[in-house]
């Protein structure tokens, strides 16, 4: 493995697709959060420089604020972006149909890359294609830095530390219950749903990796997981649960940071996530309509680009319980929550911090593709909790 190389650097981070409405979003918390920070630099990159010229107008950066013109289907402008950048942050989803080009010219440069990808059978696609690239070249491509799944990534490293603290070893089995949500999930994370299934359709081995919550540890099959595919009664918290929409993507990058973690939490390690829907008839009756759920992907979902108004985002908010169970019957709960709506406010913030962080903390991070536990661990946790509104508390 190779350690990264940010020497003669132009920018510490380029946001590309800062004209869409997340990248948008990143670029106005980096004008804001970092304003008197002369020492990081950083660039709005998208397809067209008046559209991020506006952009920039309108959120407040400063004038000087310098826009770089790239576009996904022009390979020669990517490989040029990544050249001026310590680290690449994208918003530019589906990544499936948007990223491949971008992450290959990251892998091959050695520059390091920030997504908000939720695309499991894409995500083993560039874990085959370029981990080996990006460990020689010492790029840093980490997945998966928003809503799903920080919080619950982080959620069980910031339990299974409490635990061995406490315990003097880590959980068995760890619980992910999501108690409260409000929000709107984003128009990205429906298109990359509905790309998925599209993927799916046309090829078998797709619906394979959607059903592992092994996909993303190559060579690696752990025990057969805990099912969250129906509602349930759950006696450890006293409540029914429900399936929850996220579950799919933050299983698989948590069995992949305990694989990149050489097991930390143990070979036989067991997770499941669901959401609280309350206690009796009427938590059950929750339970069902909830898993009767298909609003995602209906045609009247988000669409790409747009999103809730600043209002909805700031009324927004998430609170994760995580219940930690070792083998001898010791119990500890784990409190992660968010002060704004997952799917933008909050992903925005954690998407900048990680990215940040990477250049600033994480230093020891060798080349690979990473998931954020491993890659930035409690440093991450450090930032969230003081800049992006984000508490990590033992209950």
């Amino acid at each position: 493995m190779t350690a990264p190389n940010h020497s003669g650097k132009e920018f510490d981070i380029i946001v590309y697709g800062a004209s869409g409405f997340t990248g948008r979003l990143v670029a106005e918390y980096l004008a804001n959060q970092y304003r008197d920070d002369k020492d990081l630099k950083w660039a709005m990159a998208g397809r067209n420089a008046e559209k991020l010229a506006a952009v920039r107008d309108e959120i407040g950066a400063p004038p000087s604020t310098p826009l770089v013109t790239a576009d996904a289907s022009n390979p020669a402008s990517l490989d040029a972006m990544v050249r001026r950048a310590k680290v690449i942050l994208t918003t530019v989803g589906p990544y499936q149909i948007y990223g491949n080009e971008l992450v290959a010219a990251c892998a091959k440069a050695g520059t390091d890359y920030v997504d908000l990808c939720g695309e499991p059978a894409w995500m083993r696609q560039v874990i085959d294609a370029h981990e080996e690239t990006a460990k020689k070249s010492g790029a840093r491509i980490v997945l998966s830095c928003g809503f799903d799944s920080i919080p619950f990534d982080l959620g069980v490293l910031f339990l299974q530390d409490a635990a061995k603290e406490k315990f003097g070893k880590p959980c068995t089995e760890v619980k992910g219950r999501v108690r409260k949500m409000k929000g709107t999930f984003s128009g990205g994370t429906a298109a990359s749903l509905k790309a998925t299934m599209a993927a799916a359709f046309k090829d078998p081995r797709v619906i394979e990796l959607l059903k592992s919550p092994f996909a993303l540890t190559p060579g690696f099959e752990g025990p057969r997981q805990p099912s969250g595919s129906k509602p349930q009664f759950d006696e450890t918290i006293d409540a029914w649960v429900a399936p929850f929409v996220m579950a799919a993507i933050n299983t698989k990058n948590i069995h992949r940071s305990n694989f990149l973690m050489n097991h930390a939490y143990g070979e036989d390690f067991l997770y499941s996530e669901m959401m609280v829907t309350g206690s009796g008839e009427a938590g059950e009756k929750a339970a069902a309509a909830v898993a009767g759920d298909n609003s995602l992907m209906s045609e009247d979902g988000p669409k790409p680009g747009e999103g809730p108004s600043k209002e909805e985002r700031e009324a927004g908010y998430y609170d994760v319980l995580f219940v930690g169970l070792t083998g001898g019957g010791d119990e500890i709960r784990v409190g992660v929550t968010g002060d704004k709506d997952p799917g933008y406010g909050s992903t925005s913030k954690m998407i900048t911090e990680s990215a940040v962080c990477l250049i600033r903390e994480g230093a020891d991070t060798q080349g690979g593709v990473w998931t954020t536990a491993p890659a930035m661990g409690a440093a991450l946790i450090d930032r969230l909790t003081a800049n992006a509104g984000l508490t990590f508390t033992v209950e």
